[in-house]
């Protein structure tokens, strides 16, 4: 038996709450370094206050995918999920801008990115449960294009609140501007508003309906069953990271390095432990959530390994973006960084507007890829895209016009529709249905690794070796996405 074909306004429907997501997503990566350094944070310790998003992704999202995977309510399977995480990230929108200290800010940051998560983590899943494969590309280029559509309003909202409507964006030391405080009002209603549109317009297959679709798809072969891997596994990597883990933080200590690096050892510690406790657990014969996680884990299929090497170097690169466009632009391009200026604020105001950018182009460009791929593959439309993004990253520092910052943002906008839909559409077709959801989940340990790398060693590079120049840090997310193009040649695509 296989999945019925949607029509267009099906996939619509079920995409429409990224708009919402997105939302959230983008009023974040544009502001929330403006608002750090508002509330008094130096350019050195923004990356470390931006840790609390990746690793509450990294904790969140494998979870939330496996929950859903054994969930089924009245609302269904995904739905549940959507709706829970509207609503806290939604409080989370409007509490965040009134923050009174910069750790408040900091704290809200991670509630607000944990409950994105929980909403956004399903909606991949979604696709992989609701569309046959052929039209899986078309899904998920629906959510690129929501996606950039939500993140151009949202981008550009402070900009559009002060020179259209008179709100004044800039306010007294440590306080956050009104321009910022009402977008960010706003995108908690326009957050729960999209999510409720596809909660109400959308229904699920029950369970025994997509065990038939995966059998017959003959997915299941996709994925050794829990237990396959050897006890030895978990002790060996366990052993592995543990003794990294050590040995970095030691050397890091003789060095006397910055508070923010030790982030990549203590990871490496943790997850050390979680493996060895879960060959432990293992051997005893016992089984939960987190065995079950961590034997995914370990027992990924060869796309989805390939693919992660591809996700490490492409979110790299956007990390560095989402951190630093703000400190480059207006020190690079406007020639200042003081936080309290007119010059600093009109400029962190055209970065939002470049974030408008972007997005729209990725909306605009999001059904191209579509046609892209089905010319070429998916593989080779990826390829040129991160190449391109590559290029557009590196051509900001020869830049001095505001103006000009158009061009390579545009070329951002592609690399970012890409980055959205391809390696997904690649990934549902190597991965058994009845886990899509924790295998979704696991797929963002690949976004959020990288961005935890970022924000340990981008701190420390702008700091010390680049004497605060930010600039630099994009012109290394660009290399990063050059690295990303090569590694997709090596990706296993059988659709």
């Amino acid at each position: 038996m296989e999945k019925p074909r949607l029509s267009f306004w099906q996939i619509w429907n079920m995409s429409f709450g990224f708009l919402g997501i997105q939302f959230g997503f983008a009023l974040q990566n544009a502001n929330v370094s403006r608002i750090f350094e508002t509330l008094g944070a130096e350019i050195d310790n923004i990356p470390i206050l931006w840790i609390a998003a990746p690793v509450s992704g990294l904790i969140i999202q494998p979870i939330i995918g496996h929950m859903s995977d054994n969930t089924w309510t009245r609302l269904g399977r995904r739905r549940p999920y959507f709706l829970a995480g509207a609503i806290m990230a939604s409080l989370a929108l409007i509490i965040m801008p009134n923050s009174p200290t910069l750790w408040m800010a900091a704290g809200m940051l991670w509630i607000m990115d944990a409950s994105i998560n929980v909403s956004m983590e399903p909606f991949r899943a979604f696709v992989g449960d609701m569309l046959p494969p052929d039209q899986r590309t078309t899904g998920f280029a629906t959510q690129s294009f929501f996606i950039g559509t939500g993140a151009v309003v949202a981008s550009a909202l402070p900009y559009v609140l002060t020179n259209w409507l008179g709100i004044p964006n800039t306010a007294a030391e440590g306080i956050i501007p009104p321009s910022v405080k009402y977008s960010f009002y706003i995108g908690g209603i326009i957050f729960m508003m999209a999510i409720v549109w596809t909660v109400l317009k959308t229904k699920e297959y029950p369970p025994d309906e997509l065990a038939q679709f995966d059998n017959d798809e003959g997915a299941s072969l996709a994925q050794p069953e829990q237990g396959v891997a050897k006890v030895s596994t978990f002790l060996n990597v366990g052993l592995v990271l543990l003794a990294l883990g050590i040995g970095l933080t030691l050397a890091l200590a003789y060095v006397n390095a910055e508070k923010e690096v030790y982030i990549l050892a203590i990871g490496l510690i943790v997850f050390g432990l979680i493996e060895v406790i879960v060959g432990w657990m293992s051997k005893s014969g016992m089984s939960n959530g987190l065995t079950s996680i961590i034997t995914d884990l370990n027992n990924m299929p060869v796309t989805m390994k390939q693919l992660a090497v591809v996700q490490f170097f492409s979110w790299f690169a956007l990390f560095a973006m989402w951190i630093y466009s703000t400190a480059a632009i207006t020190s690079h391009v406007y020639g200042t960084q003081d936080a309290t200026s007119q010059l600093y604020n009109d400029g962190a105001d055209w970065v939002g507007v470049l974030f408008s950018v972007y997005n729209g182009a990725a909306a605009l460009l999001a059904f191209g890829l579509i046609w892209l791929a089905g010319k070429t593959s998916r593989k080779i439309t990826h390829t040129i895209s991160l190449i391109i993004g590559g290029v557009s990253f590196i051509s900001i520092s020869f830049i001095k016009s505001p103006e000009l910052l158009v061009i390579p943002f545009l070329g951002v906008g592609l690399v970012w529709a890409s980055i959205l839909a391809m390696p997904y559409a690649i990934l549902a077709g190597a991965i058994p249905g009845r886990k899509m959801g924790v295998y979704m989940g696991i797929f963002n340990f690949f976004i959020v690794i990288p961005q935890i790398c970022a924000a340990s060693l981008l701190g420390f590079l702008v700091k010390r070796v680049f004497e605060g120049e930010a600039i630099y840090a994009l012109i290394i997310g660009g290399v990063s996405f050059m690295v990303a193009a090569v590694m997709v040649l090596l990706v296993k695509d059988e659709n």
